[in-house]
C-alpha cells in the first residue's frame, strides 16, 4: 500500500513539473494572442460549453445547457454555432447524456426565441420562460414517445425549472467570462452566480481521472485556494459551499466534500496574512480533518488531490489573485483600485478646474484692457465733430477751398479753440467770437452745429466711460473667479495627496492610549490647515476627543489641534465622525445693541458676523437709507450678498464692487446703503477696514480708543467706485467697536463728534463686549436725553488668544508628523 502511495505521489509530482514550462509559456502568452484565443476564436465559450454539454444531475437531467445557449445567442449570436457544437460534443463524451434530444431542444428553443422576436417578445428578460417551455416540451414529448410515466414527467418539471433559475443565473455569471474589460466590482449577486457557473463547469468533469486522482477534487479546491487568497474567509467559505452543492448534486458521494471545500475555504482565508503558505496551510488541515472520517485509503487519496491543487496554486502567477481581488469590495487590492481611480478623477477635475480658471483670467485680460491715451481720444473725437459740422456748412460754401486748401491751418486751429470754448463755456463770447464772426461767412451757423454736435459728444463719452466702467468691474469678477477657482483647484490636488504613512502613526498612537479608531483619515497638514478626520465609538460619551485626541494630536503635529464638529454617524452603540482642525490663535466674541428710530420694533440697520475660509472671522454692518421695512430690506439683502461672495472665496474688494454694482443697476430708483466690513485674521490678528459710506470705527486697548476711518461714498450711488483698505494690527484683549451713523451723528450739537465718542468708550471699564454695547448704546440715548432720531446699532467684537483647554500629550517614542520647519517626517 504505501509503495503505491509512494509512486502515485511521484507520478503526481513528475506530472506537475513536466507540465510546469508549458503552464508558465501559456500564461506568458501575449495579451493579443490571449484576447484572439478566448474573444475572437471563442475558446472560452467552446470549453465551457463542452463541459456544461458533459455534465449531469443525479445521472438523468442536463439542465446547464439550454440555459447556457439561450445567453450566448443574446450576448454573442455569432458563436452560436460554436456554442452549440461543443455542448454537442460534450454530450456525446459522456455516456449517460443524450446528445440527440438536446440538438432538439437546441432547434425548438432557437425556433421558440424566432417567433418570440416577430412577436417583438425577444428580449432577454423573455428568455427564461422560453427555455422553460422548450425543455418542458422537449422532454414530455420524449418521454411519451419512448416510455411515459409519472416519474418521467415530474423529472422533465424539474430539469425546466432548474433550467430556468440557470438562465437567470447565466445571464449574470457569462458575461463576466466573456467581456474583455471590466471596470465595476462584483455584486455579491454576481459573485455568488459566478461561482455557480464555475461549478458547473466543474460538474463536467466528474468522472475524469488522472492516476487514480479526481479531476473534479483538484479543481474544486484549486478554486478555493483561489478565493480564499484573494478574497479572505468569508467568500472562501461561500465559495466552498456553493461548489459542494453543485458537486454534491451530480454525484451524492460527494457530499463530504462540501464540508471539506467549505471548512478549507473559511481556514485559508483566515491564513491568508501567511500567503500562499498560509492558504495551503488551511486546506491541508481541513484535507486531514476530514480525512479521518474515510479510513486510511480514503485519507491518502483525498491528501493527493489537496497536493495536486496546492501545487497548481504555487504555479498561479501573483497578477491572477491581484486581479481577482481587484473586483471584490472589501480587499486592499480593490480599495488600492478604488483609490486610483479618485485619484485620476481628482486629477481631472482639478486639471479642468485650471483650464477654466485660465479662461476667466484671459477674459478679464480681454475686458481690462488699457484705453487709448486721453490726448489722442480727445483730437479724434475733435476731429469727427469738425467733419460733421463742415459737412453740413462748409461743403456748400463758395469760400470752401480758400479756407481749407488756402488756409488749412488757420481755419483747423481757429475751429478748435470754438470747439473748447464752448464745450467749456457753452457759449462763444468775447474777443473769440469777435475774430470768428470776421473770419467765417457762416459763423452763427456754424456755432449751432457745434453746439448741437457737442452734446452729442458728451452724450456718446457718458456712454462710453459707462462701458469702460462696466468692463473694468466685469474684469475684477472674472478675475475673481479665476482666482477661486484656481484655489479650487489646489485644493482638489491638496486632497489627492498620501497620508498612510501618517495616518498609521496617528492610529498607533490612539490605541496605545486605550481608543478604539475605526478609521483615521488626513485631509492637510499644512501649517495653520491642519484637518483630520477620525471615527471613534459612541459608547465612550466622555468627551475623549477634546481631552485625549485633540492634545494628542498637537503634540504630534506640533501645532495646537481643536475638535471642530463631531457628528453621530449610526445609533445607539455606533460610531461618531470627528472633525478636528488647526485651532485659531485668536478667538472673537460679540456682543450686539440696537434700537430702531422713534422706539420701533424694526430697524433699518442690519449686521452679519461669519467665518471666511478657514482662519478669517468678518464682522459687518450695514446700514439702509431712510427707515422702516424697506431700509432694513436692503440693508439685510446687501449683507447676505457679501457674505455668498465672501464665503465663496472672492477677494474683499471685488466682493464689494459687486455689491454695488448690483445695487445701482437693479433699480432705476436712488436706492444705497453704507457698509461697514471688517475682516479679522484668525492667526495673526491682523485686521481689514473696509468702510463704504460708514462711520468710523474704533479700537479700545486698555484705557486708550484709537479710530479708524475711510472716506468712501455708499454703495449704490456710483456704478463704479474706489474702495480704501485700511489695516491694523489688533492684539489679544482689543474691543472693536463699529457702528452706524444713528449712533455717531446722535449729540448734533456736538462738533468734533470722533472724538467725543473715543472719549466716551475709553470710559467704559468693562472688557465684556455685550456691555460694552449695551453701556454705549445706553449713554448715547441719554445723551440725546432719551430721543432716538435715526436707527442705532452698534457691534462690538473682543479679539482674545485662544487658550486650549488641555494641555498637550506627548508619547516620546511615536514620530512627530511634522518638523519645526513644517516638513513631513513619518514620511521618511
Amino acid at each position: 500500500m504505501r509503495k503505491l502511495e509512494s509512486s502515485v505521489s511521484q507520478s503526481v509530482w513528475q506530472f506537475i513539473t513536466e507540465n510546469k514550462g508549458g503552464m508558465a509559456r501559456l500564461l506568458r502568452l501575449p495579451a493579443k494572442v490571449k484576447a484572439r484565443l478566448f474573444q475572437q476564436w471563442g475558446l472560452a465559450i467552446f470549453l465551457a460549453g463542452f463541459l456544461l454539454g458533459r455534465a449531469l444531475i443525479i445521472g438523468e437531467i442536463a439542465p446547464f445547457v439550454i440555459p447556457f445557449i439561450a445567453v450566448v445567442y443574446h450576448l454573442r449570436r455569432d458563436k452560436l454555432f460554436l456554442a452549440s457544437l461543443s455542448t454537442l460534443l460534450g454530450a456525446a463524451s459522456h455516456e449517460l447524456a443524450s446528445p440527440f434530444k438536446l440538438l432538439v431542444t437546441i432547434l425548438f428553443f432557437i425556433g421558440l426565441q424566432k417567433l418570440l422576436e416577430r412577436w417583438h417578445k425577444g428580449a432577454i428578460s423573455y428568455t427564461p420562460i422560453a427555455v422553460f417551455m422548450a425543455v418542458l416540451l422537449v422532454n414530455l414529448g420524449f418521454a411519451y414517445v419512448k416510455y411515459w410515466t409519472g416519474y418521467t414527467a415530474l423529472m422533465a418539471a424539474v430539469e425546466a425549472l432548474l433550467s430556468l433559475v440557470l438562465t437567470l443565473i447565466f445571464v449574470q455569471s457569462v458575461p463576466l467570462m466573456t467581456n474583455r474589460k471590466r471596470k465595476a466590482p462584483l455584486r455579491n449577486e454576481e459573485l455568488v452566480c459566478l461561482v455557480i457557473l464555475l461549478a458547473s463547469l466543474m460538474t463536467g468533469t466528474v468522472g475524469w481521472m488522472v492516476i487514480d486522482i479526481s479531476l473534479e477534487h483538484v479543481l474544486s479546491r484549486y478554486a478555493i485556494l483561489v478565493f480564499a487568497l484573494a478574497a479572505g474567509g468569508a467568500i472562501g467559505a461561500t465559495v466552498g459551499v456553493v461548489t459542494g452543492i453543485i458537486l454534491s448534486l451530480a454525484n451524492v458521494e460527494a457530499m463530504l466534500e462540501m464540508s471539506l471545500l467549505a471548512f478549507s475555504g473559511l481556514l485559508g482565508g483566515l491564513l491568508k496574512e501567511g500567503k500562499k503558505i498560509g492558504v495551503a496551510t488551511g486546506l491541508l488541515i481541513g484535507t486531514l480533518l476530514m480525512g479521518l472520517y474515510l479510513g486510511e485509503t480514503g485519507l491518502w487519496s483525498t491528501f493527493y488531490e489537496s497536493v495536486v491543487a496546492i501545487m497548481l496554486f504555487f504555479l498561479t502567477p501573483k497578477k491572477v489573485f491581484m486581479t481577482i481581488s481587484q473586483y471584490i469590495p472589501g480587499t486592499p487590492e480593490h480599495a488600492a483600485l478604488e483609490q486610483e481611480y479618485m485619484k485620476r478623477l481628482r486629477d481631472v477635475t482639478a486639471k479642468k478646474v485650471e483650464q477654466f480658471a485660465e479662461l476667466f483670467q484671459q477674459l478679464a485680460k480681454s475686458f481690462s484692457h488699457k484705453p487709448t491715451e486721453q490726448d489722442e481720444e480727445r483730437r479724434r473725437h475733435v476731429d469727427l465733430l469738425l467733419s460733421q459740422v463742415t459737412e453740413h456748412t462748409c461743403q456748400v460754401c463758395f469760400k470752401k477751398e480758400q479756407c481749407w486748401q488756402g488756409k488749412f491751418q488757420d481755419t483747423y486751429q481757429l475751429m478748435g479753440q470754438v470747439v473748447d470754448h464752448m464745450e467749456n463755456h457753452g457759449e462763444l463770447s468775447g474777443a473769440l467770437r469777435k475774430e470768428w464772426n470776421q473770419y467765417c461767412m457762416k459763423a452763427q451757423k456754424v456755432m449751432q452745429l457745434i453746439g448741437a454736435e457737442l452734446e452729442k459728444t458728451k452724450i456718446l463719452l457718458k456712454y462710453k466711460q459707462l462701458c469702460q466702467e462696466s468692463r473694468r468691474l466685469v474684469a475684477d469678477q472674472l478675475s475673481g473667479v479665476s482666482r477661486v477657482m484656481t484655489n479650487f483647484a489646489r485644493e482638489i490636488k491638496r486632497e489627492a495627496e498620501n497620508h498612510q504613512v501618517q495616518e498609521q502613526v496617528v492610529l498607533d498612537a490612539l490605541e496605545e492610549l486605550g481608543l478604539s479608531i475605526r478609521y483615521v483619515d488626513i485631509i492637510s497638514l499644512d501649517e495653520g490647515n491642519v484637518e483630520i478626520e477620525l471615527s471613534l465609538p459612541l459608547a465612550y460619551g466622555r468627551e475623549e476627543c477634546e481631552k485625549i485626541v485633540a492634545p494628542l494630536l498637537s503634540d504630534l503635529v506640533g501645532e495646537p489641534i481643536m475638535v471642530d464638529k463631531e457628528e453621530s454617524v449610526f445609533a445607539t452603540g455606533g460610531y461618531s465622525k470627528v472633525r478636528l482642525v488647526s485651532a485659531k490663535r485668536f478667538k472673537v466674541s460679540i456682543g450686539v445693541a440696537s434700537a430702531a428710530k422713534g422706539g420701533g420694533l424694526l430697524s433699518g440697520d442690519s449686521f452679519n458676523t461669519m467665518a471666511i475660509g478657514p482662519a478669517k472671522y468678518a464682522v459687518a454692518i450695514a446700514d439702509g437709507m431712510g427707515n422702516g421695512e424697506r431700509a432694513h430690506q436692503e440693508s439685510r439683502e446687501t449683507l447676505n450678498l457679501l457674505q455668498y461672495i465672501l464665503q465663496s472665496g472672492i477677494e474683499e474688494t471685488v466682493a464689494i464692487k459687486s455689491i454695488n454694482a448690483i445695487l445701482s443697476l437693479r433699480s432705476p430708483e436712488e436706492v444705497f446703503s453704507t457698509l461697514d466690513l471688517a475682516v479679522i485674521d484668525l492667526h495673526t490678528a491682523q485686521t481689514k477696514f473696509i468702510k463704504i459710506g460708514s462711520t468710523p470705527s474704533f479700537i479700545k486697548r486698555g484705557d486708550q480708543c484709537l479710530s479708524v476711518a475711510a472716506h468712501n461714498l455708499p454703495i449704490g450711488i456710483l456704478q463704479d467706485i474706489d474702495v480704501d483698505v485700511v489695516s491694523e494690527q489688533l492684539k489679544a484683549g482689543d474691543l472693536l467697536v463699529m457702528m452706524t451713523d444713528g449712533l455717531f451723528d446722535a449729540p448734533r450739537h456736538i462738533e468734533n463728534k470722533e472724538r467725543w465718542m473715543r472719549r466716551l468708550i475709553a470710559e467704559i471699564e468693562t472688557n465684556d463686549p455685550q456691555e460694552v454695547a449695551d453701556l454705549l448704546l445706553e449713554k448715547v440715548i441719554r445723551f440725546s436725553q432719551g430721543k432716538i432720531l435715526d436707527d442705532m446699532t452698534v457691534v462690538v467684537a473682543k479679539v482674545e488668544r485662544h487658550i486650549p483647554e488641555w494641555s498637550t500629550i506627548s508619547l516620546t517614542h511615536i514620530p512627530k508628523l511634522r518638523s519645526t520647519k513644517g516638513e513631513l517626517l513619518a514620511s521618511t
